[in-house]
């Protein structure tokens, strides 16, 4: 599989190098759309065109915000769109904004005549260290996240920090969680500072892992450090109405991925208290009874890393020491989701 190129931050921004390669032979011919949604049209798109000159005649489409955009009926509104305007196989998508819309963006392209180029450019943090990285797209289904979709990665990413200026500090605090998921499981120093190096060490990091296992059958599972639990967690936070970002749910999530690694493969309580401190710092960790947990259990069920019909996650031996596909109980996951806020 293809690998993408990754502009990260330099002394040249990322956003003059992406200007310079679009003005090179193999976009010659190409027709530019934007997928973006409102906050990114008003914060955002003013400087991607004023900076990138071959995107000053490009389309743009307007998608729903957050997760309501990663919807078959959006996508086929998208494909429809693309075919009443003339695209074709030389058209290229530029995913600008958060996870949701390189997850929608990646994905429409991977379908439109049978594969398109697209570029992703993040706007949030945890657009830049995740999502826009590594080639997954997909759309929800039922309510239960990413259950359809392809690897198919993105020519290429482009990592321009002075997007984050635009974000609110809740979603900035929301991307560093997915930081600290990388912090975890590689044994990178736990830093709370946002800075473009710790902003690349994290890109390169997942870089390199998705290089390993591209279609993640093996060692880049590991990525998934708090996501089994994040996304029911996620998930049934917007079924009560009151949504967590995304890396607040993972933030929970790895909380309770910690909790049974004390029990199940001796991480340090030490370790498990310090990093439960820290997300709680972040976003209140839920309290619930036990007829949450039975709702939380239906969508872990439905996650794609389960097999033989139990519940597998990736936890923590040591930190820095991630170990994947280890089997859970489900009498183990209802009594981390009742302690954990304890």
């Amino acid at each position: 599989m293809q690998s993408s190129r990754v502009l990260l931050p330099g002394k040249v921004s990322a956003l003059s190098r992406l200007n310079r390669i679009l003005k090179g032979p193999q976009y010659a011919d190409a027709k530019y759309f934007i997928l973006l949604d409102s906050n990114c049209f008003t914060h955002c798109l003013p400087t991607l065109v004023s900076r990138v000159e071959a995107l000053q005649k490009a389309e743009f489409l307007e998608l729903p915000e957050r997760e309501e955009c990663k919807d078959l009926e959006i996508a086929s509104q998208v494909w429809q769109t693309l075919m009443e305007s003339g695209a074709d196989r030389n058209t290229v998508l530029v995913n600008l904004g958060g996870g949701c819309i390189s997850d929608l963006g990646g994905f429409v392209a991977a379908g439109y005549k049978r594969g398109i180029r697209y570029i992703n450019v993040p706007t949030t943090l945890i657009g830049m260290v995740d999502a826009a990285i590594g080639g997954k797209t997909a759309v929800n289904v039922g309510g239960v996240k990413n259950q359809v979709g392809f690897f198919y990665p993105p020519e290429v990413v482009c990592i321009e920090p002075s997007f984050l200026a635009t974000l609110p500090d809740r979603e900035v605090q929301s991307g560093w969680l997915e930081m600290l998921k990388v912090q975890l499981i590689s044994g990178m120093p736990m830093d709370t500072n946002i800075s473009e190096q710790t902003i690349s060490d994290c890109v390169q990091f997942k870089m390199d892992v998705v290089k390993s296992d591209p279609k993640d059958h093996g060692i880049r599972r590991i990525l998934n450090f708090g996501h089994t639990f994040g996304h029911a967690v996620e998930a049934y936070s917007h079924r009560l109405g009151h949504p967590l970002l995304h890396g607040e749910a993972v933030g929970v999530g790895m909380v309770c991925a910690l909790f049974l690694s004390m029990h199940k493969l001796g991480l340090s309580e030490t370790l498990y208290q310090q990093v439960r401190k820290v997300v709680s710092d972040h976003v209140m960790l839920p309290k619930y009874t036990l007829r949450d947990t039975e709702t939380l259990l239906e969508y872990m069920r439905q996650d794609k890393k389960n097999e033989n019909g139990e519940i597998c996650c990736v936890l923590l031996q040591e930190f820095g020491v991630p170990v994947i596909d280890v089997a859970v109980p489900e009498v183990e996951i209802r009594d981390c989701f009742l302690k954990i806020a304890k």
